[in-house]
C-alpha cells in the first residue's frame, strides 16, 4: 500500500517521517509529495503573527489545495502533514477536500491527533506547543480531551524547528509534563522527534504523542495496516 505524505517545505523535517516509516514492521511505503506555499509567501520566519496565521490558513485552504494538488499522483491514502494548516481550518471539511483531490482516503495531523486520543481513551493531556498561544488555542479547541497544562514556545518557521537539537525538544516536553496528564502532545511536523521517544517519555513521565507518530499511524489505519516497532510510542507498540 502506497501512502502519500503531503508536505510543504523541503528539508524541514520530512526525513523524520521517512525514518519512522522504515523502522516499522512491516515498513510503510511512504512517498513525500511536496506542494508549495501560496505564491505570496516568501519567508514565513520573517512574518509577524497575523501574517503567519494568514499564510498558514491559506496553505490549507480549498483554493490552494485545489491548485497545488491538481495533478496528484495515485496513492492508496494520503496524509496532510501540516499541523497548523490542519487546525486553522475546518478539519472535517479539509479532509473531504483532500479525499476528493486524491481519490483516496485522507487524514491530517490534527485529525490524527483526534483519532489517537479516542483510540487510547485519553481524558487528560498536556501540550508541548511550539506555537504562539493564540495558535495553540486553535489546536486545543479541536481536541476531545482536557488540556491540564501547556507550554507555548512561540518558535519560528518550520526550517528553524527542523534544526532544533534533541535537548531543546526534550526540554519543551519536560516543561509540559504534568502529573494529571495521561499523555503529552507534541504537534509539530518539522521537529525531529522520532528517535527521541524514550527520552521524551522519561522527561514527561507518561506517553508522548508526536506529530510524526500520529500522522503515520492514522495513515496506516486508512489502508488497514497495523505496523509495530519497539521504542516508537504507544500507537506502534507490539
Amino acid at each position: 500500500m502506497r501512502l502519500g505524505l503531503l508536505y510543504p517545505t523541503r528539508n524541514a523535517g520530512e526525513d523524520d517521517f521517512l525514518d519512522l516509516a522504515g523502522r516499522l514492521r512491516p515498513p510503510l511505503d511512504l512517498v513525500v509529495r511536496y506542494f508549495p506555499w501560496p505564491s505570496d509567501v516568501d519567508d514565513v520566519g520573517a512574518l509577524d503573527l497575523a501574517a503567519v496565521t494568514d499564510a498558514v490558513r491559506s496553505l490549507g485552504s480549498d483554493a490552494h489545495l485545489e491548485a497545488a494538488l491538481r495533478d496528484l499522483e495515485p496513492f492508496d491514502a494520503v496524509a496532510f502533514a501540516v499541523s497548523s494548516s490542519s487546525f486553522l481550518t475546518d478539519t472535517r471539511h479539509q479532509l473531504e477536500t483532500l479525499r476528493r483531490l486524491a481519490g483516496a482516503p485522507a487524514t491530517s495531523t490534527t485529525a490524527a491527533f483526534q483519532d489517537a486520543i479516542r483510540f487510547l481513551g485519553l481524558d487528560t493531556v498536556s501540550l508541548a506547543s511550539v506555537y504562539h498561544p493564540s495558535l495553540s488555542d486553535e489546536f486545543i479547541a479541536r481536541l476531545d480531551a482536557d488540556v491540564v497544562h501547556r507550554v507555548d514556545a512561540s518558535a519560528g518557521s518550520d526550517r528553524e524547528l527542523a534544526a532544533w537539537p534533541a535537548e531543546r525538544i526534550v526540554d519543551l516536553v519536560a516543561r509540559a509534563a504534568h502529573p494529571a496528564a495521561q499523555a503529552v502532545l507534541l504537534p509539530e511536523t518539522a521537529l525531529h522527534a522520532n528517535r527521541l521517544t524514550a527520552d521524551l517519555e522519561r522527561a514527561a513521565g507518561c506517553p508522548v504523542l508526536t506529530a510524526t507518530q500520529v500522522t503515520l499511524w492514522a495513515a496506516a489505519r486508512l489502508v488497514g495496516a497495523r505496523p509495530t516497532a519497539e521504542g516508537t510510542g504507544p500507537l506502534f507498540r507490539p
